[in-house]
C-alpha cells in the first residue's frame, strides 16, 4: 500500500499544474560508433553552445550515462525542451581482447571491457526513464545486426516515440534505404553528426517526436 502511494505522488509530482511534465528526457541509443556522442556533442553544441562528452575511434568510449539538462530544439515554429542523455552503445559481446586490437595494454582492456559491460546495464536502466528515443545507427554498416534488433526489439515492448538517425551520410559507403527497410516501423533520418549534413531536417524531426 505504502509503494503504491509513493509511486502516485512520484507521478502526480512529475506533472505541474499546467499540465504536461516539466522535464523530458530524450534518449542516444544504439550500437558502439554508430555517432551517438558526436550527435550529442553537435546538438548541444547548436542549442547550449558547449560539448556533451569525449568521441574516440575506440569502442565503448562513452561507459557512464552523460545529460545535458534543459536543451531547447527549434524548427520553423516548433519548439522542444528537454534533458539529453547520451548513453554508452550497447552490445550484445564484450571481449577485452578486442581492446587490446586498438592497441591497449592487457589490464588496461580488461578494465575497460569490465566498464563496458557496466555502461551497457546502467544504458538498459536508464531506458525506463526516457520519454522519447533517438536511435543512431551508421548507416554505412548492415543494419540487420543482432544488436540493432535487440535495441528495437527494447524499444517496441515500450510505448515511446522513437526516431532514427542514420548518422554518417557523407561517407559513400552509406545507405539509408537499407536502414529503412530494416525498421519500417520508425521514421528514418539521414544526417552526418560530424559536419553536420541535414542537421536541420533532423531537428525538424526531432520537434515533431514527442507531440
Amino acid at each position: 500500500m505504502f509503494d503504491d502511494l509513493k509511486n502516485f505522488f512520484a507521478k502526480l509530482f512529475a506533472f505541474d499544474l499546467f499540465g504536461g511534465k516539466k522535464k523530458l528526457k530524450l534518449g542516444l541509443y544504439g550500437p558502439p560508433n554508430a555517432g551517438k556522442t558526436s550527435l550529442a556533442n553537435r546538438i548541444c553544441q547548436d542549442w547550449l553552445g558547449e560539448e556533451m562528452g569525449a568521441v574516440s575511434k575506440v569502442p565503448h568510449e562513452t561507459r557512464h550515462v552523460q545529460e545535458k539538462e534543459k536543451v531547447t530544439v527549434e524548427s520553423g515554429k516548433k519548439k522542444l525542451t528537454f534533458n539529453l542523455a547520451d548513453t554508452p552503445g550497447i552490445a550484445t559481446k564484450i571481449d577485452y581482447e578486442d581492446f587490446i586490437k586498438k592497441g591497449m595494454k592487457k589490464k588496461e582492456a580488461q578494465e575497460r571491457a569490465k566498464e563496458a559491460t557496466k555502461g551497457i546495464i546502467e544504458s538498459i536502466k536508464w531506458l525506463d526513464d526516457m520519454d522519447a528515443v533517438i536511435i543512431v545507427l551508421d548507416s554505412t554498416i548492415d543494419p540487420y545486426s543482432q544488436v540493432n534488433i535487440t535495441i528495437i526489439g527494447n524499444l517496441a515492448a515500450r510505448d515511446i516515440p522513437v526516431l532514427i538517425a542514420a548518422n554518417k551520410v557523407d561517407l559513400k559507403k552509406s545507405d539509408i534505404k537499407k536502414i529503412e527497410a530494416a525498421f519500417p516501423q520508425y521514421p528514418v533520418i539521414g544526417v552526418s553528426a560530424e559536419y553536420g549534413d541535414n542537421v536541420e531536417g533532423f531537428y525538424e524531426e526531432l520537434t515533431g517526436l514527442m507531440k
